[in-house]
Formats: structure tokens, C-alpha cells, sequence
């Protein structure tokens, strides 16, 4: 888990007709006003919240222009590694590929040393998609990427992303309540250090669902599970980060958290204590939750 958090600050937040064509979670606001300026207001509050227990959090301004509502979100458009990579994502709305801004990387170089970046928005030219740590669920520390299958994120495309980085793929299928095919990976499971938050009702078929639970229980991580009413509360949507003690949260929506049974809770905090706010502004129109906000940074300090 990292420290380090980047966070896109948004300039005319709005809901995403786009991204809304498969993103069940979305639910139009008829004020367009009235949604960016409680959406800012949940921002400053979560980063606030953040940066009080001690995590450092890179806030970059979004720009009006070109308009991209879906800026806050941008884990799904990049990510940052170890070695000092760089990676950017093919995205399957043809607006959020505009998120991709000089001024973000400007501001992650002055903290960050940046060594090298690899593209897979060429990807974009055939339809193919992976959008990221959206798409993808990374358990760092077993090199394994879990990733449910859908239009946003493409076997071929997870193939490659796993070859550059040295990853095992665990692929599967999952729909929600409805039957309709779940958009991306974080929004049914998080993984931890010592554990993992998913919803295996989502998982269809039995043989996936058995090879899933076997691999996340031999990679020593303990299985905290969630129904459907739950991730459809974003209690999926999660990210573990750490301080700079080194003590370690796990960071969700206070919708996804009120959604969690006690025993849920405790189990949770048995590991590390929990960082909850208020962004249902952010989640109705955005169709993302907290760990969608945070785009982890495991680059090298300068």
C-alpha cells in the first residue's frame, strides 16, 4: 500500500452520459449547478479527511477546457509504479481519454521521479479498453491482477498490461442484482494487506467463483464478504492506503460504510481503522466511489 494519493480536484463536474451507456450505478441530477458545486465540496471534505490522518495527498486542479467530467475519477486513466513507470489506460468514453493533461504529470514530476511510461491508449483504435486500477484489482505484493470481464476491460489488453508488469491474470465474469454485467473490478472487491472485501454472489459461474476464493485464500489473505446490497452501496469500492507512520486505513464512502453490518466493521477493524466521508453527490451522477478518486502513487520520491 502507498502514502502517496492523487487526487484530481474537478472543474465542472457532471454526470457522464457517456460512460452512463454501461455504468448502472449513475443516476442523472437534473441541476447541473447545483451537482459540481456539492461535488467540490465532498472533494475538499474527503482530501481534508485524508490529509488529517496523515496521507499525502497530490491535489491537481482539473481545468475547464476541454470539459471532463469525469476528471475526479482518475485512477482509471493511469497509474504509477514502483520502478518509476508511468502507465496510461485505453478508455472506452471517447471524453475521459481528454483527462490525460500535461498539467497532472507536471505536478506528480515535481514530487515524483518519473523514469519511463508505457501507452496502451493506441488501444482506443480498436475498441479495446482497460481502464486501469478501475479495471483491474492489483494485489501488489502477489503480483496477481484480478479482473472482471467487460466492454471497459478487454482480455487482450490485460494480456499485455501483465507481460510489461510481470502480473498474473485471474479473469472472471460477474454481473449485478439485475443480471447486468459489472463495469469494473473495484467496484465488487477490494484487496488489502491481510485480507480482501468481495461480493462472490456477483461471481456467476461456480468454477470461477471456487478458483477466485482459492487463489485469494492461498495468497494468505482472509475473505470479508459482501452482498449485492452492499455493492450496490460501493462497499466494494475501497482502497487500503497508509500514513506517513506507517499506520494503515481502509478509505471508503460513508454510504459504503453504513451499508456494512457490525460485524463487518469489526471485522475490518480488527486490521486498521476506517476513513469514511460523504460524496453521494460524487457517486450518483459520477457512478464511482472513493477508491475511483484516489490514484495510488508508488513512485520513487525525489
Amino acid at each position: 500500500m502507498t502514502s502517496h494519493i492523487l487526487m484530481i480536484r474537478p472543474a465542472k463536474f457532471a454526470y457522464n452520459t457517456e460512460t452512463a451507456v454501461n455504468n448502472l450505478f449513475q443516476v442523472a441530477n437534473d441541476n447541473a449547478t447545483d451537482v459540481h458545486s456539492k461535488a467540490v465540496l465532498e472533494f475538499d471534505v474527503f482530501v481534508e479527511k485524508l490529509q488529517s490522518n496523515g496521507i499525502d495527498v497530490t491535489v491537481v486542479q482539473d481545468t475547464s477546457e476541454p470539459h471532463t467530467p469525469d476528471s475526479i475519477f482518475p485512477n482509471n486513466w493511469v497509474s504509477f509504479h514502483s520502478d518509476g513507470s508511468i502507465i496510461l489506460y485505453p478508455m472506452f468514453a471517447e471524453n475521459r481519454r481528454k483527462e490525460r493533461k500535461a498539467h497532472i504529470f507536471d505536478a506528480i514530476n515535481e514530487k515524483f521521479a518519473i523514469k519511463y511510461s508505457i501507452d496502451y491508449s493506441v488501444y482506443e483504435d480498436n475498441d479495446l479498453y482497460l481502464e486501469g486500477t478501475g479495471s483491474m484489482v492489483l494485489d501488489r505484493t502477489n503480483q496477481i491482477a484480478y479482473a472482471c470481464l467487460s466492454q471497459r476491460t478487454n482480455k487482450v489488453v490485460l494480456k499485455e498490461f501483465c507481460k510489461s508488469m510481470n502480473y498474473t491474470p485471474i479473469t472472471f465474469t460477474a454481473n449485478d442484482k439485475g443480471g447486468n454485467p459489472i463495469y469494473h473490478t473495484n467496484v465488487m472487491m477490494c484487496v488489502a494487506d491481510k485480507y480482501v472485501v468481495i461480493c462472490l454472489e456477483s461471481v456467476t459461474a461456480d468454477f470461477e467463483r471456487d478458483f477466485l476464493v482459492k487463489t485469494i485464500t492461498s495468497s494468505g489473505k482472509d475473505i470479508i464478504e459482501i452482498n449485492f446490497n452492499q455493492l450496490h452501496h460501493f462497499a466494494g469500492n475501497m482502497l487500503q492506503v497508509k500514513n506517513d507512520k506507517e499506520q494503515a486505513f481502509l478509505v471508503m464512502s460513508s454510504q459504503a460504510y453504513q451499508s456494512l453490518s457490525i460485524e463487518q466493521i469489526a471485522k475490518i477493524e480488527s486490521y486498521n481503522p476506517i476513513i469514511h466521508s460523504d460524496i453521494s453527490t460524487i457517486e450518483s451522477n459520477g457512478g464511482g466511489s472513493a477508491r475511483c478518486m484516489m490514484a495510488e502513487v508508488f513512485l520513487p520520491l525525489k
